[in-house]
């Protein structure tokens, strides 16, 4: 496997939301897709297409969300204390 160099730590606040949209949106268009067409041929076409509308949706709602769900899940989770 390549080595790569990591990002450092203040681009965790754009990459978890990137990766999380990017397969929440995969795995919710394909299954509403395969609803509305039935696997057909055009299924892989017409996926992909709804897949990217949904991601660029998505992505920007969840940079702007992310914080208010974290609070939400602080006031749900008791949060371990940290170590040190």
């Amino acid at each position: 496997m390549p080595a790569f160099r990591k990002l450092p730590p203040r681009y965790g606040a754009f990459v978890v939301p990137f990766l999380l949209s990017l397969m929440m949106c995969g795995v919710v268009s394909a299954i509403s897709t395969a609803r509305a067409l039935g696997l057909s041929s055009e299924l892989p076409a017409q996926w992909a297409k709804g897949w990217g509308l949904s991601w660029f949706v998505a992505f920007p709602t969840l940079l702007v969300v992310m914080p208010m769900v974290r609070r939400l899940a602080g006031l749900l989770v008791e949060m371990p204390a940290p170590r040190g």
